[in-house]
Protein backbone atom coordinates (compact mmCIF):
# COMPACT_ATOMS: atom_id res chain seq x y z
CA UNK A 1 0.00 0.00 0.00
CA UNK A 2 1.32 3.44 -0.89
CA UNK A 3 1.71 6.26 1.65
CA UNK A 4 -1.26 8.54 2.39
CA UNK A 5 -0.44 12.06 1.20
CA UNK A 6 -2.43 14.73 3.02
CA UNK A 7 -3.86 17.54 0.91
CA UNK A 8 -3.55 20.88 2.70
CA UNK A 9 -5.71 23.43 0.89
CA UNK A 10 -4.74 27.07 1.31
CA UNK A 11 -7.11 28.60 -1.26
CA UNK A 12 -8.79 30.60 1.51
CA UNK A 13 -5.50 31.98 2.83
CA UNK A 14 -2.62 32.00 0.34
CA UNK A 15 -4.95 31.86 -2.65
CA UNK A 16 -6.87 34.89 -1.41
CA UNK A 17 -3.62 36.89 -1.41
CA UNK A 18 -3.80 37.05 -5.21
CA UNK A 19 -4.62 40.72 -6.03
CA UNK A 20 -8.37 41.19 -6.43
CA UNK A 21 -9.23 37.69 -5.18
CA UNK A 22 -10.31 38.67 -1.67
CA UNK A 23 -13.36 36.85 -0.33
CA UNK A 24 -15.87 37.64 2.39
CA UNK A 25 -16.79 35.13 5.08
CA UNK A 26 -19.87 33.79 3.27
CA UNK A 27 -17.85 33.19 0.10
CA UNK A 28 -15.15 31.44 2.10
CA UNK A 29 -17.75 29.21 3.72
CA UNK A 30 -19.15 28.30 0.30
CA UNK A 31 -15.70 27.19 -0.84
CA UNK A 32 -15.04 25.44 2.48
CA UNK A 33 -18.18 23.34 2.00
CA UNK A 34 -16.87 22.26 -1.38
CA UNK A 35 -13.45 21.43 0.10
CA UNK A 36 -15.18 19.21 2.65
CA UNK A 37 -17.14 17.49 -0.12
CA UNK A 38 -13.81 16.85 -1.82
CA UNK A 39 -12.49 15.27 1.39
CA UNK A 40 -9.59 17.69 1.77
CA UNK A 41 -7.51 16.74 4.82
CA UNK A 42 -6.50 20.22 6.00
CA UNK A 43 -8.11 23.63 5.37
CA UNK A 44 -6.06 26.75 6.02
CA UNK A 45 -8.95 29.08 6.75
CA UNK A 46 -7.11 32.38 7.12
CA UNK A 47 -4.66 34.62 8.95
CA UNK A 48 -6.74 35.57 12.01
CA UNK A 49 -4.82 38.63 13.19
CA UNK A 50 -4.79 40.22 9.73
CA UNK A 51 -8.44 41.37 9.84
CA UNK A 52 -11.75 40.87 11.67
CA UNK A 53 -13.02 39.15 8.51
CA UNK A 54 -10.23 36.57 8.57
CA UNK A 55 -10.76 35.99 12.29
CA UNK A 56 -14.45 35.36 11.72
CA UNK A 57 -13.76 33.11 8.73
CA UNK A 58 -11.45 30.90 10.79
CA UNK A 59 -14.10 30.71 13.52
CA UNK A 60 -16.92 29.81 11.15
CA UNK A 61 -14.92 27.29 9.12
CA UNK A 62 -13.75 25.66 12.35
CA UNK A 63 -17.37 25.29 13.38
CA UNK A 64 -18.33 23.98 9.92
CA UNK A 65 -15.56 21.39 9.53
CA UNK A 66 -16.21 19.40 12.70
CA UNK A 67 -14.23 16.16 12.63
CA UNK A 68 -13.99 16.11 8.84
CA UNK A 69 -10.85 18.23 8.41
CA UNK A 70 -8.06 19.92 10.33
CA UNK A 71 -8.64 23.71 10.38
CA UNK A 72 -5.56 25.93 10.35
CA UNK A 73 -4.91 29.52 11.35
CA UNK A 74 -1.71 31.16 10.09
CA UNK A 75 0.51 33.32 12.31
CA UNK A 76 3.88 34.98 12.27
CA UNK A 77 6.38 34.01 14.97
CA UNK A 78 4.76 36.62 17.18
CA UNK A 79 2.99 35.91 20.47
CA UNK A 80 -0.01 38.15 19.78
CA UNK A 81 -0.53 36.46 16.38
CA UNK A 82 -0.56 33.07 18.07
CA UNK A 83 -2.92 34.30 20.82
CA UNK A 84 -5.32 35.57 18.16
CA UNK A 85 -5.19 32.35 16.11
CA UNK A 86 -5.79 30.25 19.21
CA UNK A 87 -8.86 32.31 20.05
CA UNK A 88 -10.25 32.00 16.50
CA UNK A 89 -9.63 28.24 16.48
CA UNK A 90 -11.62 27.56 19.66
CA UNK A 91 -14.58 26.50 17.49
CA UNK A 92 -12.53 23.84 15.66
CA UNK A 93 -12.55 20.22 16.78
CA UNK A 94 -9.21 19.65 15.02
CA UNK A 95 -7.32 22.95 15.32
CA UNK A 96 -3.80 23.59 14.06
CA UNK A 97 -1.67 26.71 14.50
CA UNK A 98 0.67 27.36 11.57
CA UNK A 99 3.57 29.54 12.70
CA UNK A 100 7.11 30.29 11.58
CA UNK A 101 9.49 32.75 10.00
CA UNK A 102 11.93 33.23 7.13
CA UNK A 103 15.14 31.17 6.94
CA UNK A 104 16.86 32.34 3.75
CA UNK A 105 19.68 34.93 3.84
CA UNK A 106 17.32 37.40 2.14
CA UNK A 107 14.72 36.97 4.88
CA UNK A 108 17.08 36.70 7.85
CA UNK A 109 19.21 39.72 7.06
CA UNK A 110 17.10 41.99 4.86
CA UNK A 111 13.56 41.39 6.11
CA UNK A 112 13.91 40.27 9.72
CA UNK A 113 17.27 41.93 10.57
CA UNK A 114 18.17 38.95 12.75
CA UNK A 115 21.10 36.61 13.19
CA UNK A 116 20.87 32.88 12.54
CA UNK A 117 20.95 32.16 16.27
CA UNK A 118 18.07 34.58 16.81
CA UNK A 119 16.06 32.78 14.11
CA UNK A 120 16.68 29.45 15.88
CA UNK A 121 15.57 31.00 19.16
CA UNK A 122 12.44 32.50 17.58
CA UNK A 123 11.54 29.18 15.90
CA UNK A 124 11.82 27.34 19.20
CA UNK A 125 9.81 29.96 21.07
CA UNK A 126 6.92 30.23 18.58
CA UNK A 127 6.41 26.46 18.45
CA UNK A 128 6.51 26.10 22.24
CA UNK A 129 4.20 29.08 22.65
CA UNK A 130 1.66 27.66 20.17
CA UNK A 131 1.83 24.25 21.91
CA UNK A 132 0.37 25.91 25.00
CA UNK A 133 -2.87 26.25 23.05
CA UNK A 134 -3.04 23.26 20.68
CA UNK A 135 -1.38 19.89 20.29
CA UNK A 136 -1.07 20.22 16.51
CA UNK A 137 1.50 22.88 15.55
CA UNK A 138 2.90 23.34 12.06
CA UNK A 139 6.18 25.23 11.68
CA UNK A 140 6.96 26.94 8.37
CA UNK A 141 10.51 27.77 7.30
CA UNK A 142 9.67 30.57 4.87
CA UNK A 143 11.78 30.77 1.70
CA UNK A 144 13.41 27.43 2.52
CA UNK A 145 14.11 27.05 -1.19
CA UNK A 146 16.85 29.68 -0.96
CA UNK A 147 18.11 28.77 2.52
CA UNK A 148 21.48 27.28 3.35
CA UNK A 149 20.80 23.56 3.72
CA UNK A 150 22.80 23.12 6.92
CA UNK A 151 21.08 26.10 8.53
CA UNK A 152 17.67 24.84 7.35
CA UNK A 153 18.39 21.53 9.05
CA UNK A 154 19.29 23.39 12.28
CA UNK A 155 16.02 25.34 12.21
CA UNK A 156 13.96 22.24 11.49
CA UNK A 157 15.73 20.35 14.26
CA UNK A 158 14.90 23.16 16.69
CA UNK A 159 11.23 23.10 15.65
CA UNK A 160 11.01 19.32 15.98
CA UNK A 161 12.67 19.44 19.41
CA UNK A 162 10.21 22.17 20.46
CA UNK A 163 7.26 19.91 19.67
CA UNK A 164 6.16 20.75 16.11
CA UNK A 165 3.94 18.06 14.60
CA UNK A 166 4.27 19.28 11.00
CA UNK A 167 7.29 20.84 9.31
CA UNK A 168 6.46 22.96 6.27
CA UNK A 169 9.26 23.45 3.72
CA UNK A 170 8.14 26.22 1.32
CA UNK A 171 9.88 27.20 -1.89
CA UNK A 172 8.25 30.59 -1.39
CA UNK A 173 9.61 32.17 -4.56
CA UNK A 174 9.37 29.10 -6.82
CA UNK A 175 13.13 29.32 -7.23
CA UNK A 176 14.40 25.76 -7.10
CA UNK A 177 14.63 23.04 -9.72
CA UNK A 178 12.62 19.90 -8.87
CA UNK A 179 15.67 17.65 -8.37
CA UNK A 180 17.32 20.19 -6.07
CA UNK A 181 14.14 20.63 -4.03
CA UNK A 182 13.76 16.87 -3.73
CA UNK A 183 17.35 16.61 -2.51
CA UNK A 184 16.59 19.31 0.06
CA UNK A 185 13.72 17.25 1.48
CA UNK A 186 15.82 14.08 1.41
CA UNK A 187 18.56 15.89 3.33
CA UNK A 188 16.11 16.71 6.11
CA UNK A 189 15.01 13.07 6.36
CA UNK A 190 18.63 11.98 6.68
CA UNK A 191 20.03 14.62 9.04
CA UNK A 192 17.23 15.81 11.34
CA UNK A 193 16.84 13.69 14.46
CA UNK A 194 13.31 12.30 15.03
CA UNK A 195 12.10 13.71 11.70
CA UNK A 196 10.17 10.46 11.20
CA UNK A 197 7.87 11.47 14.09
CA UNK A 198 6.53 14.53 12.24
CA UNK A 199 4.82 15.21 8.94
CA UNK A 200 6.99 16.86 6.28
CA UNK A 201 4.93 19.29 4.20
CA UNK A 202 5.86 21.06 0.97
CA UNK A 203 4.50 24.42 -0.16
CA UNK A 204 5.69 25.45 -3.61
CA UNK A 205 5.06 28.41 -5.89
CA UNK A 206 4.82 28.69 -9.66
CA UNK A 207 7.17 31.60 -10.45
CA UNK A 208 9.07 29.43 -12.94
CA UNK A 209 6.08 27.28 -13.87
CA UNK A 210 7.30 24.30 -11.84
CA UNK A 211 5.13 24.37 -8.70
CA UNK A 212 3.54 20.95 -9.29
CA UNK A 213 6.86 19.38 -10.31
CA UNK A 214 8.49 20.79 -7.15
CA UNK A 215 5.71 19.45 -4.94
CA UNK A 216 5.90 15.97 -6.48
CA UNK A 217 9.69 15.96 -6.10
CA UNK A 218 9.11 16.69 -2.42
CA UNK A 219 6.66 13.78 -2.14
CA UNK A 220 9.06 11.44 -3.89
CA UNK A 221 11.73 12.28 -1.33
CA UNK A 222 9.73 11.96 1.86
CA UNK A 223 7.03 14.64 2.13
CA UNK A 224 3.58 13.37 3.14
CA UNK A 225 1.64 16.64 2.93
CA UNK A 226 1.26 18.98 -0.05
CA UNK A 227 0.02 22.54 0.38
CA UNK A 228 -1.89 23.73 -2.66
CA UNK A 229 -4.84 25.76 -3.96
CA UNK A 230 -7.75 25.25 -6.32
CA UNK A 231 -6.74 26.41 -9.83
CA UNK A 232 -3.24 27.20 -8.53
CA UNK A 233 -4.59 30.49 -7.16
CA UNK A 234 -2.10 32.58 -5.21
CA UNK A 235 0.36 35.43 -5.07
CA UNK A 236 2.33 36.37 -8.16
CA UNK A 237 2.29 33.33 -10.50
CA UNK A 238 0.31 31.26 -8.01
CA UNK A 239 0.66 28.14 -5.89
CA UNK A 240 0.73 24.45 -6.64
CA UNK A 241 -2.62 23.50 -8.20
CA UNK A 242 -4.52 21.01 -6.05
CA UNK A 243 -6.13 19.31 -9.04
CA UNK A 244 -2.76 18.73 -10.72
CA UNK A 245 -1.14 17.19 -7.65
CA UNK A 246 -4.13 14.97 -6.92
CA UNK A 247 -4.40 13.59 -10.45
CA UNK A 248 -0.62 13.17 -10.80
CA UNK A 249 -0.66 11.06 -7.63
CA UNK A 250 -3.63 9.11 -8.97
CA UNK A 251 -1.82 8.41 -12.26
CA UNK A 252 1.66 7.80 -10.79
CA UNK A 253 0.95 6.63 -7.26
CA UNK A 254 3.28 3.65 -7.44
CA UNK A 255 6.24 5.66 -8.73
CA UNK A 256 5.67 8.37 -6.11
CA UNK A 257 4.66 5.92 -3.37
CA UNK A 258 1.62 8.00 -2.51
CA UNK A 259 -2.14 8.36 -2.78
CA UNK A 260 -4.78 10.84 -1.62
CA UNK A 261 -8.35 10.43 -0.42
CA UNK A 262 -9.65 13.32 -2.55
CA UNK A 263 -12.99 12.82 -4.31
CA UNK A 264 -11.67 13.64 -7.77
CA UNK A 265 -15.14 13.90 -9.30
CA UNK A 266 -15.47 17.25 -7.48
CA UNK A 267 -12.39 18.86 -9.05
CA UNK A 268 -14.09 20.58 -11.98
CA UNK A 269 -16.93 21.86 -9.87
CA UNK A 270 -14.49 23.22 -7.28
CA UNK A 271 -12.51 24.93 -10.03
CA UNK A 272 -15.59 26.65 -11.44
CA UNK A 273 -16.75 27.71 -7.99
CA UNK A 274 -13.43 29.31 -7.02
CA UNK A 275 -13.13 31.00 -10.41
CA UNK A 276 -16.57 32.53 -10.16
CA UNK A 277 -16.18 33.73 -6.57
CA UNK A 278 -12.71 35.24 -7.02
CA UNK A 279 -13.09 36.49 -10.58
CA UNK A 280 -9.81 34.76 -11.50
CA UNK A 281 -10.55 33.10 -14.82
CA UNK A 282 -9.06 29.69 -15.59
CA UNK A 283 -7.15 29.57 -18.86
CA UNK A 284 -8.80 27.32 -21.43
CA UNK A 285 -5.79 25.00 -21.71
CA UNK A 286 -5.33 24.66 -17.93
CA UNK A 287 -4.47 21.08 -16.95
CA UNK A 288 -7.32 18.96 -15.57
CA UNK A 289 -9.99 21.69 -15.23
CA UNK A 290 -9.55 23.99 -18.24
CA UNK A 291 -12.35 24.30 -20.79
CA UNK A 292 -10.16 22.59 -23.41
CA UNK A 293 -8.71 19.91 -21.12
CA UNK A 294 -10.86 17.26 -22.82
CA UNK A 295 -11.58 19.07 -26.11
CA UNK A 296 -10.31 17.80 -29.48
CA UNK A 297 -10.33 20.01 -32.57
CA UNK A 298 -7.82 18.21 -34.78
CA UNK A 299 -9.36 15.73 -37.20
CA UNK A 300 -6.61 13.20 -36.42
CA UNK A 301 -7.27 13.51 -32.69
CA UNK A 302 -11.01 13.24 -33.17
CA UNK A 303 -10.62 10.07 -35.19
CA UNK A 304 -8.30 8.56 -32.59
CA UNK A 305 -10.51 9.39 -29.61
CA UNK A 306 -13.61 8.02 -31.35
CA UNK A 307 -11.83 4.71 -31.89
CA UNK A 308 -10.33 4.56 -28.38
CA UNK A 309 -10.60 7.34 -25.81
CA UNK A 310 -7.18 6.74 -24.31
CA UNK A 311 -5.52 7.39 -27.67
CA UNK A 312 -5.32 11.05 -26.64
CA UNK A 313 -6.80 11.16 -23.13
CA UNK A 314 -4.98 9.81 -20.09
CA UNK A 315 -7.81 10.86 -17.76
CA UNK A 316 -11.50 10.08 -18.20
CA UNK A 317 -13.47 13.36 -18.01
CA UNK A 318 -15.94 11.86 -15.55
CA UNK A 319 -13.08 11.10 -13.14
CA UNK A 320 -12.64 14.84 -12.55
CA UNK A 321 -16.34 15.73 -12.78
CA UNK A 322 -16.14 17.15 -16.29
CA UNK A 323 -19.16 15.16 -17.53
CA UNK A 324 -22.37 17.23 -17.87
CA UNK A 325 -25.62 16.67 -16.05
CA UNK A 326 -28.35 14.58 -17.66
CA UNK A 327 -31.06 16.83 -16.27
CA UNK A 328 -32.07 19.44 -18.84
CA UNK A 329 -33.55 22.53 -17.26
CA UNK A 330 -35.76 24.84 -19.32
CA UNK A 331 -38.67 27.23 -18.88
CA UNK A 332 -40.95 24.19 -18.63
CA UNK A 333 -39.16 22.89 -15.52
CA UNK A 334 -40.98 23.23 -12.22
CA UNK A 335 -39.90 23.89 -8.66
CA UNK A 336 -39.12 20.23 -7.96
CA UNK A 337 -36.70 19.85 -10.88
CA UNK A 338 -34.84 23.05 -10.01
CA UNK A 339 -34.63 22.15 -6.30
CA UNK A 340 -33.29 18.70 -7.21
CA UNK A 341 -30.55 20.06 -9.46
CA UNK A 342 -29.54 22.78 -7.00
CA UNK A 343 -29.31 20.15 -4.26
CA UNK A 344 -27.07 18.02 -6.48
CA UNK A 345 -24.86 21.10 -6.88
CA UNK A 346 -24.75 21.49 -3.11
CA UNK A 347 -27.30 24.28 -2.58
CA UNK A 348 -30.42 24.19 -0.42
CA UNK A 349 -32.63 27.16 0.44
CA UNK A 350 -35.65 27.93 2.64
CA UNK A 351 -38.88 28.24 0.65
CA UNK A 352 -39.00 32.05 0.86
CA UNK A 353 -35.44 32.34 -0.54
CA UNK A 354 -36.05 29.64 -3.13
CA UNK A 355 -39.02 31.52 -4.60
CA UNK A 356 -36.74 34.44 -5.51
CA UNK A 357 -34.21 32.07 -7.08
CA UNK A 358 -36.96 30.34 -9.04
CA UNK A 359 -38.20 33.70 -10.38
CA UNK A 360 -34.67 34.56 -11.52
CA UNK A 361 -34.36 31.07 -13.05
CA UNK A 362 -37.55 31.62 -15.06
CA UNK A 363 -36.30 35.00 -16.30
CA UNK A 364 -33.20 33.30 -17.69
CA UNK A 365 -35.08 30.24 -18.94
CA UNK A 366 -37.49 32.46 -20.89
CA UNK A 367 -34.53 33.84 -22.83
CA UNK A 368 -32.65 30.55 -23.31
CA UNK A 369 -33.47 27.12 -24.70
CA UNK A 370 -31.57 25.39 -21.90
CA UNK A 371 -30.29 26.46 -18.48
CA UNK A 372 -26.94 24.90 -17.60
CA UNK A 373 -25.27 24.20 -14.25
CA UNK A 374 -23.03 27.24 -14.76
CA UNK A 375 -26.13 29.42 -15.13
CA UNK A 376 -27.49 28.07 -11.83
CA UNK A 377 -24.15 28.74 -10.12
CA UNK A 378 -24.32 32.29 -11.43
CA UNK A 379 -27.84 32.79 -10.05
CA UNK A 380 -26.79 31.57 -6.60
CA UNK A 381 -23.60 33.63 -6.50
CA UNK A 382 -25.48 36.74 -7.62
CA UNK A 383 -27.95 36.24 -4.78
CA UNK A 384 -25.14 35.83 -2.24
CA UNK A 385 -23.50 39.04 -3.46
CA UNK A 386 -26.78 40.93 -3.24
CA UNK A 387 -27.45 39.74 0.32
CA UNK A 388 -24.61 41.91 1.66
CA UNK A 389 -24.79 44.67 -0.95
CA UNK A 390 -24.56 48.30 0.07
CA UNK A 391 -25.95 49.34 -3.33
CA UNK A 392 -27.88 47.30 -5.89
CA UNK A 393 -29.03 47.86 -9.46
CA UNK A 394 -32.81 47.89 -9.81
CA UNK A 395 -33.04 48.88 -13.46
CA UNK A 396 -30.93 50.11 -16.35
CA UNK A 397 -31.98 51.57 -19.67
CA UNK A 398 -29.40 52.41 -22.32
CA UNK A 399 -29.68 54.03 -25.74
CA UNK A 400 -26.75 54.08 -28.11
CA UNK A 401 -25.81 53.78 -31.74
CA UNK A 402 -24.53 55.87 -34.60
CA UNK A 403 -25.06 58.85 -34.59
CA UNK A 404 -26.79 58.75 -31.15
CA UNK A 405 -25.05 59.94 -27.99
CA UNK A 406 -24.80 56.93 -25.63
CA UNK A 407 -27.14 57.59 -22.70
CA UNK A 408 -27.88 55.51 -19.61
CA UNK A 409 -30.65 55.83 -17.06
CA UNK A 410 -29.93 53.81 -13.93
CA UNK A 411 -32.12 53.01 -10.93
CA UNK A 412 -29.95 52.27 -7.92
CA UNK A 413 -31.16 51.23 -4.46
CA UNK A 414 -29.07 51.92 -1.34
CA UNK A 415 -28.89 49.91 1.90
CA UNK A 416 -31.56 52.11 3.51
CA UNK A 417 -33.96 51.08 0.76
CA UNK A 418 -33.99 54.50 -0.92
CA UNK A 419 -34.17 54.49 -4.72
CA UNK A 420 -32.14 56.86 -6.90
CA UNK A 421 -32.85 57.42 -10.59
CA UNK A 422 -30.01 59.07 -12.49
CA UNK A 423 -29.07 59.70 -16.09
CA UNK A 424 -25.72 60.27 -17.80
CA UNK A 425 -24.05 60.25 -21.18
CA UNK A 426 -20.70 58.71 -22.06
CA UNK A 427 -18.35 57.64 -24.82
CA UNK A 428 -20.16 54.30 -24.98
CA UNK A 429 -23.05 52.51 -23.26
CA UNK A 430 -20.91 51.08 -20.44
CA UNK A 431 -19.15 54.39 -19.85
CA UNK A 432 -22.55 56.10 -19.65
CA UNK A 433 -23.85 53.47 -17.21
CA UNK A 434 -20.81 53.76 -14.97
CA UNK A 435 -21.01 57.56 -14.92
CA UNK A 436 -24.69 57.33 -13.95
CA UNK A 437 -23.85 54.93 -11.12
CA UNK A 438 -21.08 57.24 -9.92
CA UNK A 439 -23.65 60.03 -9.52
CA UNK A 440 -25.36 57.96 -6.82
CA UNK A 441 -22.41 56.30 -5.16
CA UNK A 442 -19.67 58.84 -5.70
CA UNK A 443 -17.11 56.05 -5.95
CA UNK A 444 -13.51 57.16 -5.84
CA UNK A 445 -12.13 54.19 -7.78
CA UNK A 446 -10.31 53.64 -11.05
CA UNK A 447 -11.35 50.88 -13.46
CA UNK A 448 -8.22 48.75 -13.99
CA UNK A 449 -9.58 45.77 -15.93
CA UNK A 450 -12.78 44.73 -17.70
CA UNK A 451 -13.53 41.30 -19.12
CA UNK A 452 -16.64 39.54 -20.35
CA UNK A 453 -17.24 35.87 -21.10
CA UNK A 454 -20.18 33.66 -21.91
CA UNK A 455 -20.89 31.35 -19.00
CA UNK A 456 -22.32 28.68 -21.29
CA UNK A 457 -22.43 27.97 -25.00
CA UNK A 458 -24.92 29.46 -27.44
CA UNK A 459 -25.85 32.91 -28.70
CA UNK A 460 -28.34 33.24 -25.83
CA UNK A 461 -25.72 32.53 -23.15
CA UNK A 462 -25.52 34.60 -19.99
CA UNK A 463 -22.68 37.10 -20.18
CA UNK A 464 -20.54 37.31 -17.05
CA UNK A 465 -18.52 40.49 -16.57
CA UNK A 466 -15.54 40.74 -14.23
CA UNK A 467 -14.05 44.11 -13.41
CA UNK A 468 -11.11 45.11 -11.26
CA UNK A 469 -11.06 48.50 -9.63
CA UNK A 470 -8.38 50.25 -7.63
CA UNK A 471 -9.31 52.38 -4.64
CA UNK A 472 -7.53 55.62 -3.77
CA UNK A 473 -5.35 53.75 -1.24
CA UNK A 474 -4.15 51.35 -3.93
CA UNK A 475 -6.22 48.30 -3.01
CA UNK A 476 -7.60 46.19 -5.86
CA UNK A 477 -11.13 44.75 -5.74
CA UNK A 478 -12.86 42.42 -8.17
CA UNK A 479 -16.54 42.71 -9.01
CA UNK A 480 -18.76 40.26 -10.86
CA UNK A 481 -22.09 40.54 -12.61
CA UNK A 482 -24.11 38.19 -14.80
CA UNK A 483 -27.09 38.79 -17.07
CA UNK A 484 -28.28 38.02 -20.59
CA UNK A 485 -27.61 41.70 -21.34
CA UNK A 486 -23.86 42.36 -21.03
CA UNK A 487 -24.43 46.07 -20.35
CA UNK A 488 -26.50 45.12 -17.32
CA UNK A 489 -23.81 42.57 -16.37
CA UNK A 490 -21.19 45.32 -16.59
CA UNK A 491 -23.22 47.64 -14.34
CA UNK A 492 -23.76 44.88 -11.76
CA UNK A 493 -20.05 44.03 -11.77
CA UNK A 494 -19.06 47.67 -11.23
CA UNK A 495 -21.49 48.06 -8.32
CA UNK A 496 -20.22 44.78 -6.82
CA UNK A 497 -16.62 46.04 -6.92
CA UNK A 498 -17.67 49.32 -5.27
CA UNK A 499 -19.61 47.42 -2.60
CA UNK A 500 -16.49 45.39 -1.79
CA UNK A 501 -14.43 48.59 -1.58
CA UNK A 502 -16.92 50.17 0.82
CA UNK A 503 -17.23 47.06 3.01
CA UNK A 504 -13.44 46.67 3.22
CA UNK A 505 -13.08 50.33 4.21
CA UNK A 506 -15.73 49.93 6.92
CA UNK A 507 -14.05 46.78 8.26
CA UNK A 508 -10.69 48.54 8.42
CA UNK A 509 -12.18 51.30 10.60
CA UNK A 510 -13.57 48.88 13.17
Amino acid sequence: MTRKIDIFDTTLRDGEQSPGASMNTEEKLTIARELLRMNVDVIEAGFPISSPGDFKSVQEIGRLAGDDAVVVGLTRAVDKDIDCAAEALKTAKRPRIHTGLGVSPQHIHEKLHMTEDQVIEAATHCVKYAKKYVDDVEFYAEDAGRADQQFLERVVQAAVDAGATVINIPDTTGYQLPDDFGARIKGLTEHVRDIETVTISVHTHNDLGMATALALAGVKNGATQVECTINGLGERAGNTALEEVVMALKMHGDELDGHTDIVTQELTRASHLVSRITGMQVQANKAIVGANAFAHSSGIHQDGVLKARDTYEIIAPEDVGAAGSEIILSARSGHAALKHRLAELGYTFPDDEFDDIYKRFLEIADQKKEVYDEDLESIVQERQRNSTAVYSLDALQVSCGDPLVPTATATVKDEQGDTHVVCSTGSGPIDAAYKAINQVIGANVELEEFSVKAITRGIDAIGEVTVRTQSKDGKVFAGHGADNDIIVSAAKAYIDAINRTILASRAAKK
